[in-house]
């Protein structure tokens, strides 16, 4: 059992963002190690073309092996109809349509206006509704800059409660928001989380996705566990970003993340020293690639005893 989901993005938002293409037997080894650790829902890519991100030109195998391992979840990132097609048919259990709030960043991300890509999420919804149950894939629209973007500026709230509302129109089961650009600050994340709510309600917003980029990621994620969300995303060693707006570095690291709700007295139910390991594994794997995180540096502190294991008895 667990108090807080973290959805490790690393596969998916940490290795889209740099230039190293990671080999697929890594990527699945990064995976296999992940879940050995206790991470229960990872993003393992994006289906885009290949000549866009070459790094993530194997998602539809990353996706079809590890929709094999009992107890994941396999979320993925798709930019249209034909990205969900190509989710589904390699066996995702989650999918992730992004919208962006600033139409100025969805042309230059996705080539769409806002229209084009709720008409996209209509689609897809609509391709969802004839599947048997049993094989629908959970589809989230994501609020993509939300908090604020590089290209435009401050958005404004209407604009953000509107999205919000035509996407669960157009047959998403939740909507999340991302902080694309690293603008969040606790009082902001406070604040949209009630608008967007106020809109859906409680049960379709649940997650975010923030960056670290001014150093208010965990600031960020606490406002965000106040505000009544239990799902963040994480990055293993803090990989990634967003290539497509500029500055927007620094996801969250998922060791210092684990740390922090663990020391907290809230299950996450990931060992940090398996998860510290992964990290080793990915490290070799990247060769000269930057990872970040304050807790894999230090260690834990001694008699650290974490809520997961207290909650099965377990000595750390």
């Amino acid at each position: 059992m667990t108090d807080i989901l973290i959805s490790e993005v690393g596969p998916r938002d940490g290795l889209q963002s740099i230039s190293q293409i990671m080999a697929t037997a890594d990527k699945k080894a990064w995976i296999d190690g992940a879940v050995a650790a206790g991470v229960s829902e990872i993003e393992v890519g994006s289906f885009v073309p290949a000549k866009l991100l070459p790094q993530l030109a194997d998602t539809a195998e990353i996706t079809a092996y590890a929709a094999t391992i009992p107890g994941l979840t396999v979320a993925v990132l798709v930019p249209n109809l034909k990205g969900a097609q190509a989710a589904i048919a390699a066996g995702a259990h989650k999918i992730t349509l992004p919208l962006s709030c600033s139409e100025t960043h969805s042309l230059a991300n996705l080539r769409r206006t806002h229209d084009q890509v709720l008409a996209e999420a209509k689609a897809i919804g609509d391709l969802i509704a004839t599947l048997p149950v049993e094989r629908r894939p959970h589809f989230e629209g994501s609020l993509s800059t939300v908090f604020g973007c590089t290209l435009e500026g401050a958005i404004p709230d209407a604009q953000v409660a509107r999205l919000a509302e035509a996407l669960m129109a157009a047959g998403c089961d939740e909507v999340g928001l991302a902080d694309t650009t690293g603008y969040a600050d606790p009082s902001a994340v406070r604040a949209i989380v009630k608008l967007v709510r106020g809109v859906v309600g409680e049960a379709a917003l649940t997650g975010i996705h923030l960056h670290n980029t001014r150093g208010l990621g965990l600031a960020n994620v606490l406002a965000g566990l106040d505000a009544g969300l239990t799902t963040f995303d994480s990055s293993l060693g803090g990989l990634g970003g967003c290539p497509f707006a500029p500055g927007a570095s620094g996801n969250i690291v998922t060791e210092d993340l684990v740390f922090m709700f663990e020391a907290m007295g809230l299950r996450t139910g990931i060992d940090l020293d398996a998860l510290f390991a992964v990290r080793r594994l990915v490290a070799a794997a990247l060769e000269g690639e930057p990872l970040y995180g304050f807790t894999p540096e230090a260690g834990l502190p001694l008699g650290f005893h974490p809520a997961s294991a207290r909650s099965q008895g377990v000595a750390a």
